[in-house]
């Protein structure tokens, strides 16, 4: 069978099961493909559903190619808005900490497009720390655990910049998710509790501990759950900002310590 045949005969199959972008999808599928049986394997995975970037084995995210492993969060680009912000932000030798890493894309782009010194990624699941200890490779440290608990001790009161990508979805909502992500994703990643907040609640409450002077902390949140996430910032006593990119659909809380 030719390219050109190949290509149409992929991207029927793509477009038939719902895939909005079919030809792209096809032709980055037969790329990735090694043999015809290999190609076969991805092409029926896609179709039952599964996401394409973890068959592969790579996202783009704000220009970088981010190795992605099956069951770890694919990353966003409305998370690319919250880049940006933490970017506009970051000083020459700056301390990192990415919480709720997944496969490290913030922190890696962001070592892409700032001159800070000293990352810190952590994640709870050990797949999502293997991956972002990947594609981190010696630019940061991974660690896994809990939030803050995973962290040197060392870092208290250091940090310059916290940035998070908690789950925010709120429990209920997850059912209406895609497949994609509901099926196939870490539903660590992705339920924040009744009202979205968990998470956020217990990051906003140990930001004060860890960041330096005048650190900022920044967390990607909701729309429906930016006025709740600016009352945990502010609870923590922290100053709260919030800001949003109709280009990305994103929002962004920045909380600041000024002590």
């Amino acid at each position: 069978m030719s390219l050109t045949h190949l290509l149409s005969s992929v991207t029927d199959r793509l477009r038939a099961a719902g895939c909005v972008f079919a030809e792209d999808e096809a032709r980055l599928l037969i790329h990735a493909a090694d043999t015809p049986e290999g190609l076969e394997s991805l092409v029926g995975q896609r179709v039952a559903g599964r996401p394409l970037e973890p068959l592969l084995g790579w996202a783009e995210f704000s220009g970088l190619r981010v190795q992605v492993s099956p069951g770890v969060f694919v990353p966003r680009r409305r998370t690319e808005f919250l880049v940006r912000q933490a970017a506009a932000l970051a000083s020459p030798g700056a301390v990192v900490v990415d919480l709720c890493c997944g496969s490290g894309a913030v922190g890696l782009a962001l070592l892409a497009t700032t001159a800070a010194a000293d990352l810190h990624a952590v994640d709870i699941e050990a797949s999502a720390v293997a991956c972002a200890r990947r594609n981190l490779a010696e630019r940061g440290q991974v660690h896994q655990g809990d939030l803050y608990h995973a962290l040197p001790v060392t870092l208290q009161g250091r940090v310059d910049l916290l940035v998070v990508n908690a789950p925010y979805v709120p429990t209920e909502a997850i059912a209406l998710m895609p497949p994609e992500a509901r099926l196939y994703e870490p539903r660590v990643a992705l339920d924040g509790g009744t009202d979205g907040l968990d998470v956020q609640r217990r990051v906003a409450a140990g930001a004060p501990q860890w960041l330096a002077p005048g650190g900022c902390l920044l967390v990607e949140t909701g729309r429906a759950q930016a006025a709740g996430t600016v009352m945990l910032v502010v609870r923590a006593g922290m100053t709260a900002d919030v800001t949003g990119s109709d280009e990305f659909d994103a929002t962004v809380v920045i909380g600041r310590l000024n002590r």
